[in-house]
C-alpha cells in the first residue's frame, strides 16, 4: 500500500461515518446525550479546530527534526524517516478525529429537534483519545533520532537483512551438482536484456523466479547487475544462452526490481553503508565526535561477524536436477571489509581512538572467522598498522594508536589477556 493512500483511508471512512452512524443512529438508537446543544456545539468545534492546529504542529516539529537528524547522520536516512508508517497513521487518525467531529456537527439539533447524537459524540470522544495515544507513541518514536537508537536500528535492520539473504543460500546444492567446478555457462548468448529509461537502483533480484525461467527453456542465465547498482539507459541487465523465442524479455525484466533508491531488501552493503556515512561524518573537522565513530563501528563489527558465518561465496543457483541456471553477483567478504572499515580508517586516521577501536574490530574478526577470511583480516590489520606509522602522531601516540582498545579509549582488554 502506497503510504499517502494511509491517511487517505482514514479521511474517506470518517467521512462516510460522519454520515451513516448518525443516520443510523437516528432510525434504530435515538438516544439523546444530556448535554446542551450549545455545550455541544462549543465542544465539537473546539476538538475540530484543535485537530488541525495539533496536526500542523505535531508534523511540522517531526519533519524538522527528521531533516536535522539526517544533516547531522546522513542524507539517505532522510526517507527512512520520513516513510514511517507510524507518522501516517498519526495523520491519518488526526484527519478523522477532524472530520468526524466536523460531521457530527452538522447533526447537533438536526431539524430543529434539539436531539444530541449520544453514539456519534461518544465516537468523537474515542477519537480524541486514540488521537492522544497516537500523539505518546508520535513523541516515543521521535526518541529514536538519538544517536544511539540509530545506530542500534541501523544494525538490527543490518542484522535482519544478512539472515534474510544468505539464510537459504548453502553449499549443498554446488557440491552434489555434477557442475560443481563450472564458473561460466557454456553456449553462446543469444539474448541480452538491457535497462530503459531514466536511471534506477536495484532494490531486488528474484533468484528463484530467474532459475525457474531458465529451467523451463532448458538455458542458462548470467545477472549482469547486483542489488545496489544504479543501472542506466543500456545498463545490461542479463544475458541467456536461449534464444528470445523460448524467453519473455517482459518476464524476465520483472525479476530484476528496480527503484528509485537502495533499500535494506537483499543489501547487507546498505546498513553498512549508512553506518559507515555516520561514522565520517562525525570524523569531519566541523563535527569532531570520535566517540559516534567508535559507536558506529561497534555494530560495523557486529555485522561483520555475523557476515563471517555466511557463505558469502555463493553466486551461483541450480535448478531441483542440480543443472547450473543462474549465475548472479554478490559481494565477497573483502568487500564488506573495504566497504566497512577503509573510509573511517581514512577519516580517522588522526583520532587515536578510532585507530584503537579499529585494531580491536579487526582483531577480533581474524580471531572468529574462517582460515582464508583470517588472512584477509589480518592483511588489512597491517594495512591499518601502516597507516598509523605513516601519521602525523609522535612515538608515544602511534604506540597509543596500536593498542586494542573495545572503547577506543577505555580499556585495552587484549593488551590484558597478552599479558596474562
Amino acid at each position: 500500500m502506497q503510504l499517502w493512500l494511509i491517511p487517505f483511508v482514514y479521511a474517506a471512512l470518517s467521512i462516510a461515518g460522519s454520515f451513516i452512524v448518525p443516520h443510523l443512529e437516528k432510525q434504530y438508537f435515538e438516544y439523546d446525550l444530556d448535554l446542551s446543544i450549545s455545550s455541544a456545539q462549543a465542544y465539537l468545534s473546539a476538538v475540530a479546530s484543535g485537530m488541525m492546529a495539533l496536526t500542523g504542529i505535531v508534523f511540522s516539529i517531526a519533519f524538522v527534526m527528521v531533516q536535522f537528524n539526517a544533516i547531522v547522520y546522513s542524507p539517505r536516512l532522510v526517507i527512512w524517516f520520513a516513510r514511517d508508517r507510524l507518522l501516517f497513521h498519526s495523520m491519518g487518525v488526526f484527519v478523522a478525529t477532524f472530520m468526524y467531529s466536523l460531521g457530527t456537527l452538522a447533526w447537533i439539533d438536526r431539524g430543529g429537534r434539539g436531539v444530541v447524537p449520544f453514539v456519534s459524540c461518544m465516537l468523537v470522544v474515542s477519537m480524541l483519545i486514540a488521537s492522544v495515544l497516537m500523539l505518546s507513541l508520535l513523541v516515543q518514536r521521535l526518541s529514536n533520532l538519538q544517536i544511539t537508537r540509530v545506530l542500534h536500528l541501523l544494525g538490527d535492520e543490518g542484522r535482519e537483512v544478512i539472515g534474510d539473504t544468505y539464510r537459504g543460500m548453502t553449499s549443498a546444492a554446488e557440491a552434489n551438482s555434477p557442475d560443481a567446478n563450472q564458473r561460466r555457462p557454456p553456449g553462446t548468448f543469444t539474448l541480452a536484456i538491457k535497462h530503459q529509461g531514466r536511471p534506477r537502483v536495484v532494490v531486488r533480484i528474484d533468484i528463484d523466479g530467474l532459475v525457474e525461467q531458465a529451467r523451463q527453456a532448458d538455458c542458462f542465465i548470467v545477472v549482469d547487475c547486483a542489488v545496489g547498482d544504479t543501472l542506466f539507459e543500456g545498463s545490461r541487465l542479463l544475458r541467456a544462452t536461449a534464444p528470445s523465442s523460448k524467453l519473455s524479455e517482459a518476464d524476465l525484466r520483472e525479476f530484476i526490481h528496480i527503484g528509485e533508491q537502495r533499500t535494506f531488501e537483499q543489501d547487507p552493503k546498505y546498513a553498512l553503508r549508512l553506518l559507515v556515512d555516520i561514522a565520517i561524518r562525525a570524523l569531519s573537522p566541523a563535527v569532531n565526535d570520535p566517540t559516534t565513530a567508535v559507536q558506529a563501528i561497534d555494530q560495523i563489527q557486529d555485522l561483520l561477524m555475523r557476515l563471517a558465518k555466511c557463505r558469502l561465496e555463493t553466486s551461483r543457483a541450480f535448478d531441483k536436477s542440480g543443472t547450473l541456471r543462474v549465475i548472479f553477483q554478490m559481494p565477497s567478504w573483502g568487500d564488506y571489509l573495504t566497504l566497512a572499515f577503509d573510509e573511517i580508517r581514512q577519516y580517522g586516521g588522526d583520532s587515536i581512538q578510532v585507530m584503537r577501536r579499529l585494531r580491536s574490530a579487526l582483531a577480533e574478526l581474524a580471531d572468529n572467522a574462517g582460515s582464508d577470511r583470517a588472512r584477509f583480516v589480518n592483511a588489512y590489520l597491517e594495512h591499518l598498522d601502516r597507516s598509523i606509522e605513516s601519521s602525523d602522531f609522535d612515538a608515544q601516540d602511534r604506540a597509543a594508536a596500536r593498542v586494542e582498545d573495545r572503547q577506543g579509549l577505555g580499556l585495552s582488554h587484549r593488551q590484558d589477556e597478552d599479558e596474562t
